[in-house]
């Protein structure tokens, strides 16, 4: 973490591989630096939010540097083209599961001085509430308290087999362009190059349109509401509610932070939840469909207290059926018993530490404890075993004599969670 810590108030992923600002990397690596240097934790959601955009956005890469490592870069994106961007930071017009709000409570929670904490959090909070402002307003077309994702980046989970069935309807041009994530990753680890051409062309189509969100839900083929998107949407909504009755007043703000709640736990349980799959699948709104596929992101709604007991047994016995084998560390990106897994490919299939974080607390909140343990343990052994990487094979016995991690090596996100996690 010190390693990838910049001198403009940030921290980044993995050098090279990603030399800029992540949002929601940004957001998981403050929990761990809250732990043992809190000065630095409050500098990195400092920075993250500084870079919002006028009307609430966050956007989830800040291009704080120079840097041609990595493509698509800021001249690609171009977020100069929306008229409320950012004019102090270039960015990209996408965003990432809006962890902010949830991180906040985390810091305060493990702060020490919980009076200069929450301080912070009174400085910063008004951002995260219009963060979430600007998502109930732009991204809910239909008014359900489900928001929207145009992208496969903005859903955090970047080349998911889930979204193999959106590429199906989609026909992008080949793009020319000289890929950077490969110099420095096994390709066999990345996704291909005609997945990076409908990634480009999602973005072009945006471009086209100066990042306008109601122009993107009319004419975007890419519109679905994500489970882990909004169960982190409804996550930072509570974690909010809990932060302003900690501060006193706000009443406006919670009023209709209580509102959203209401209409989003309720039409997330009546619209994602696939009972003949025991899990909360994604919606793909431009198809008007369920994408039915069980990935992590399915399990994520037990970190926000979304399903009932009921519901939250059906799912740990979904998981436990299809991932928890004995010859598997809990808990794979993808289901392994698809002809779609892959244990190798980014979130085809590998175990990554930051949504094992976010199981392990989700089942202690619902009392299934030892399959908490069991997550904490399986995030733990692969670390000591296969380093301090991105992502990890979720088999235990993969083949390879020499043994490592795959993805970005010294991964920030990685460490900061471990440091957690070690500490519950």
């Amino acid at each position: 973490m010190e390693g990838n810590f910049q001198e403009g108030g940030f921290t980044i992923p993995s050098k090279g591989l990603y030399p800029f600002q992540w949002k929601w990397d940004s957001a998981f690596i403050a929990i761990g630096f809250a732990h043992y240097d809190i000065e630095k934790a409050k500098m990195e959601i400092r920075t993250l939010l500084d870079a919002q955009w006028e009307n609430g956005f966050i956007p989830h890469i800040i291009f704080h540097t120079e840097n041609d490592s990595y493509f698509p870069g800021a001249d690609f994106h171009r977020s100069e083209l929306h008229p409320q961007s950012s004019k102090k930071y270039r960015s990209t017009g996408m965003t990432q599961p809006p962890v902010t709000g949830f991180v906040l409570q985390e810091m305060y929670r493990i702060a020490e001085d919980k009076e200069s904490m929450l301080a912070f959090i009174k400085e910063q909070i008004a951002k995260v509430y219009q963060n979430h402002t600007y998502f109930y307003a732009n991204r809910d077309p239909n008014d359900e308290g489900l928001v929207y994702i145009y992208h496969n980046w903005e859903s955090g989970t970047d080349n998911s087999p889930v979204w193999d069935d959106i590429w199906e309807t989609m026909n992008p041009p080949e793009y020319e362009f000289e890929r950077k994530d490969t110099t420095h990753v096994d390709a066999s680890q990345r996704p291909s190059k005609r997945e990076y051409d409908h990634y480009l062309h999602l973005i072009d189509i945006a471009k086209e349109h100066r990042y306008n969100d109601d122009k993107i839900a009319e004419l975007s083929p890419f519109l679905v509401q994500d489970p882990l998107f909004n169960a982190m949407l409804i996550k930072s909504n509570q974690a909010l509610l809990e932060l302003y009755e900690l501060i006193g007043g706000y009443e406006f703000e919670k009023a209709n932070l209580m509102a959203w709640q209401k209409k989003s736990i309720e039409n997330f349980n009546t619209k994602l939840f696939d009972p003949e799959l025991g899990a909360y699948v994604h919606y793909d709104l431009r198809n008007n469909r369920l994408i039915r596929h069980i990935s992590s992101s399915s399990f994520s709604p037990l970190y926000a207290n979304i399903p009932n007991q009921e519901r939250a047994e059906i799912l740990v016995k979904t998981m436990m059926d299809k991932f928890g084998g004995d010859d598997k560390y809990l808990c794979a990106s993808f289901d392994p018993k698809s002809e779609r897994f892959n244990p190798r490919k980014y979130w085809r299939g590998p175990v990554w530490i930051n949504m094992n974080w976010m199981l392990y607390y989700g089942l202690k909140n619902y009392g299934f404890d030892e399959v908490a343990k069991r997550i904490k343990n399986d995030s733990i052994a692969l670390i000591e075993r296969d380093g301090f990487f991105e992502y990890f094979d979720c088999r235990k016995d993969n083949g390879e004599t020499t043994r490592i991690g795959y993805g970005g090596g010294d991964f920030s996100w990685s460490a900061a969670l471990l440091i957690d996690l070690l500490k519950t």
